[in-house]
């Protein structure tokens, strides 16, 4: 690595990717001003933070929050955008003094070091893509086994677990809103809700079709099969987003939990059941034993689903709703899972591959999502 790279150089690098810069700033860092602009999240702060100090900010609680909210991310932002430069400001002066004094070893730990920032500084870059009208918010992930009976049923639940992974992983909070047990094995299908920073942001790139390919454990005889499973994604909505919906346009009916049992799930009618007659939309909640929680439950699904529809309006067509209006099989699928006679996981979309199927079902499934990210927003070239 070299240690006298100048600002100039530095600021032709920048200029390899102007797909990813906005304005310019100010800032002495040649590659701000793209993704992320320190001077505009400090400007946007200060506005933040003479807001927060109005006598009658918190006479609107919803608002306030959300203005909160907003004041930390940027406060986080900036706080981690400083540490990243003085840490590369010291690292590459320690390579100089090292390629000086004839050092190695201090070259050796300022290179491994820049080399973690880098991976940090993507990191960052990946989440500041995050900036569209819902991703900040929880997210849904509802999934559904395909045609195939118990195979699809059980691949079903390999993916239900994959997400619950994914989102422990990252410390947010995971709840199972209504699962429905297949016969013998896995589950027909699952909505979890996952509650955490930019959580819909992170995974609305998952929803499509998966297909798996393997020697199927309930085959006496041993032969490979293909499953598939859907999987849909739309952000959960506060209060501070209006959905308006007409009485007149849903039926809600209401039946018997389908849970493991207890002495109060299955004698009652407490799960609840929301169609939205328009759009055909349905939505369904019984993991509550009060038919009052879960019908509450039930109708913030169908504001979170009837919103989701809402953005994919706003968005590109070719990339809205395929997964949920497309059948659940061959043709469809945004991404492969083949345990034999190989082992490779790919997405269709973006190219990008993993040769440890078992890791990404255990939720480390963060490249694929980071690459679909980039592709959705930037346009950017598949990875080779």
């Amino acid at each position: 690595m070299a240690a006298t790279l100048r600002h100039s150089e530095q600021r032709k690098r920048c200029a390899l990717k102007p797909r990813l810069l906005s304005t310019i700033s100010d800032s002495p860092w040649p590659c701000s001003g793209g993704i992320f602009d320190p001077d505009r999240a400090k400007a946007r702060l200060a506005e933040l933070d003479r807001e927060a100090e109005a006598p009658n900010f918190w006479s609107d609680p919803a608002r306030a929050q959300t203005i909160m909210r907003e004041r930390q991310q940027l406060e986080t932002a900036l706080s981690r955008f400083a540490r990243l430069a003085r840490e590369l400001d010291d690292n590459i002066e320690l390579v100089a003094l090292g390629e000086e004094e004839g050092d190695a070893s201090v070259v050796a730990e300022a290179e491994h070091a820049l080399n973690k920032l880098h991976a940090e500084a993507h990191q960052g870059e990946v989440e500041a893509l995050l900036s569209g009208e819902a991703d900040a918010n929880d997210t849904y992930v509802e999934i559904h086994a395909g045609a195939g009976g118990t195979e699809s049923q059980d691949w079903a639940q390999m993916l239900e677990r994959m997400y619950i992974r994914w989102g422990e992983g990252r410390d947010y909070k995971v709840e199972i809103i209504g699962e429905h047990p297949g016969e013998e094995a896995g589950i027909k299908s699952a909505t979890i809700l996952i509650k955490g920073a930019n959580a819909y942001g992170w995974l609305k790139t998952e929803s499509g079709v998966h297909r798996l390919v393997r020697i199927s454990p309930f085959d006496s005889n041993a032969r490979r099969h293909t499953s598939f499973a859907s999987v849909s994604i739309y952000p959960a909505v506060d209060d501070t987003i209006a959905v308006d919906i007409d009485e007149k346009d849903v039926r809600i009916d209401t039946y018997r939990s389908s849970g493991a049992g207890g002495q109060h799930v299955n004698t009652t009618d407490s799960a609840v059941r929301i169609t939205h007659l328009p759009t055909g939309i349905v939505v369904q909640c019984q993991n509550e034993r009060s038919q009052h929680k879960n019908r509450a439950t039930a109708w913030a699904m169908l504001r979170a689903r009837l919103y989701e529809a809402e953005l994919k309006r706003r968005e590109d067509a070719a990339q809205a709703a395929a997964a949920a209006k497309s059948d659940i099989g061959f043709g469809h699928q945004i991404r492969s899972y083949v345990l034999q006679p190989y082992q490779l996981v790919k997405d269709l979309r973006t190219g990008v591959e993993s040769t440890n199927p078992s890791a990404v079902l255990d939720g480390d499934i963060d490249r694929f999502i980071e690459a679909a990210l980039a592709e959705r927003i930037h346009g950017e070239e598949r990875p080779t």
